[in-house]
C-alpha cells in the first residue's frame, strides 16, 4: 500500500474509533442514572451520580493533555479507551458478584471519565499530520471528526435506551465496556502516523509535567486568537446549557407537548448538525473563516432561540433546529482546523486539553443562571435575553482585530 493509502486507511480507522469511544460514553451517561436507581438510589443519588460523570472532562482535559505529547498520540488514544472501557466493566461485575455501594459507583464513574477527554484529545491531534499524508484537507478531516462525534450521539441515545429497557442498566454498561476495547483495539492495529516533516516547535525546557503543563498554559494564554476563541466558547457554551439544561425542558412542557416534542426538536438538530459537518468539509477551503464562523455560529443558536422567545408551536420549533443544526455543523471544522494550524506540534495534547477546559467552564453554571432567569424574568423572556447575548457573542469576530488572525496564510 502507498504512503498515502496507509494514512488514508489510518484516518478511516480514527474515526471508526473515534465513533466506537464516544457511543460508548453517550451509553454509559444514559445508563447510570438507571443504574444508581437499579442500586436503591433516589433523585439525589443521581445527581450526585450525573455530577461525577461530567466533572472528569474539565479536571482531564488540562492534566491528561501532557501525558498525551508525552506519551505519544496513538498510545494515549489506545491507554484511554483501555482504562475507560476496563474501568466501566467493573460496575456490573461487581454489582453481580460482591455487590457495589454508591460510593464506590462514583468512584469507578469518576475514573472511568477521566480519560476520556485526553483520549479525544489525542485522536484529534493526529489529524493534521494523517490529513497531509492521505492528502485531505486539514477542514475536511476535522468535519468529519464532528460529523461522526455528532453521529455517535445520534447512535448511541436510542441505542442506550434499547439496551436499558431490554438488559438492564448493567448489561448495557457491559456493552459499553465492550465498545471501548474495539476501538482500543482498531487504533492499536491500524492508525499509524505517517513520517512527515514537522514545523517549527515552541521551544521548551523538558523539566518535568508541571513545568510541561504550565509551557501550554503560557502558550494558550498568550496566543492572540487561542483566548478570543476560548472566551466566544465559553460564553456560547455557558448559554447553551442554560438553553438545553433548563429552558428547553420547561418550554416543551409548556408549549410542545411534552418530553417527545422535545426529543424531535433535538433529533432534528442532531440530524441537521451530522449533515452539516460532513458537506461542510467539502466547501471549507473556498470560504472565508471569519465571517462563514460569524454567521453559521450565530444561526446554529439564534432561530433557536428566538422562536421559543415569541412562544411558537412544535412546527417552528422543528424547522430552526433543521436551519440551526446544518449551520452548527461548520462551527467546529473552522474552529478545530484553526486551533490545530496555530498550536506547535510538541504542544498540541495539552493546549488543547486546556482550551477544553475552558470552554466547558462555564456549562455547569449555565443551567444555574437559566433556572434563576427564569424564575424572575419568566420563561419566554430569558429565551429573548439569552437570544440577544448569544448573538452579540458570536457576531464578536465581525468586529476583526485578532479575529483576522483565523484566516488561512496566502
Amino acid at each position: 500500500m502507498s504512503p498515502r493509502g496507509r494514512s488514508l486507511a489510518s484516518l478511516v480507522a480514527l474515526l471508526c474509533g473515534h465513533v466506537l469511544s464516544r457511543t460508548g460514553n453517550v451509553v454509559a451517561l444514559f445508563a447510570i442514572p438507571f443504574s444508581v436507581l437499579a442500586g436503591g438510589g433516589g433523585p439525589i443519588q443521581v445527581g450526585i451520580a450525573a455530577f461525577a460523570a461530567t466533572v472528569p472532562v474539565v479536571i482531564g482535559g488540562p492534566f491528561g493533555g501532557v501525558l498525551v505529547d508525552r506519551v505519544g498520540y496513538v498510545r494515549a488514544s489506545v491507554v484511554a479507551d483501555l482504562i475507560s472501557g476496563a474501568t466501566i466493566a467493573l460496575i456490573p461485575i461487581l454489582a453481580a458478584t460482591v455487590g457495589l455501594p454508591f460510593p464506590l459507583l462514583l468512584v469507578l464513574v469518576f475514573l472511568g471519565g477521566l480519560l476520556d477527554t485526553p483520549g479525544e484529545t489525542a485522536r484529534r491531534v493526529m489529524l493534521p499530520q494523517i490529513s497531509e499524508g492521505a492528502g485531505i484537507r486539514l477542514e475536511r478531516s476535522v468535519g468529519f471528526l464532528d460529523a461522526s462525534t455528532r453521529l455517535s450521539t445520534l447512535l448511541g441515545a436510542p441505542l442506550a435506551g434499547v439496551l436499558v429497557a431490554g438488559l438492564g442498566a448493567y448489561p448495557a454498561l457491559s456493552v459499553t465496556a465492550v465498545a471501548f476495547g474495539l476501538s482500543a483495539l482498531i487504533t492499536a492495529i491500524l492508525v499509524r502516523m505517517p513520517r512527515i516533516e514537522a514545523p517549527v516547535q515552541y521551544p521548551e525546557s523538558p523539566a518535568g509535567y508541571w513545568q510541561d503543563l504550565r509551557v501550554g498554559l503560557r502558550f494558550a494564554i498568550g496566543d492572540p486568537l487561542l483566548r478570543l476563541v476560548v472566551a466566544m466558547v465559553l460564553i456560547t457554551n455557558m448559554l447553551d446549557a442554560a438553553r438545553m439544561n433548563t429552558l428547553l425542558p420547561l418550554y416543551a412542557n409548556e408549549y410542545l407537548g411534552g418530553a417527545a416534542g422535545l426529543g424531535l426538536v433535538a433529533g432534528t438538530f442532531g440530524g441537521g448538525a451530522l449533515i452539516g459537518s460532513v458537506g461542510f468539509g467539502f466547501i471549507a477551503h473556498r470560504m472565508p473563516r471569519r465571517i462563514t464562523l460569524a454567521i453559521c455560529f450565530t444561526l446554529a443558536g439564534g432561530p433557536s432561540l428566538i422562536v421559543p422567545a415569541l412562544g411558537l408551536g412544535l412546527g417552528w420549533m422543528i424547522a430552526a433546529a433543521a436551519l440551526s443544526g446544518l449551520a452548527a455543523g461548520a462551527v467546529n471544522p473552522i474552529l478545530g482546523a484553526v486551533q490545530l494550524e496555530r498550536i506547535p506540534v510538541n504542544l498540541r495534547g495539552r493546549v488543547f486539553g486546556l482550551i477544553t477546559a475552558g470552554a466547558w467552564a462555564g456549562i455547569p453554571i449555565g443551567g444555574l443562571l437559566g433556572g434563576i432567569s427564569v424564575s424572575l424574568m419568566g420563561l419566554t423572556v430569558t429565551f429573548a435575553v439569552i437570544a440577544v447575548l448569544y448573538t452579540v457573542t458570536t457576531l464578536w469576530p465581525l468586529l476583526g482585530g485578532n479575529w483576522r488572525l483565523m484566516e488561512r496564510a496566502r
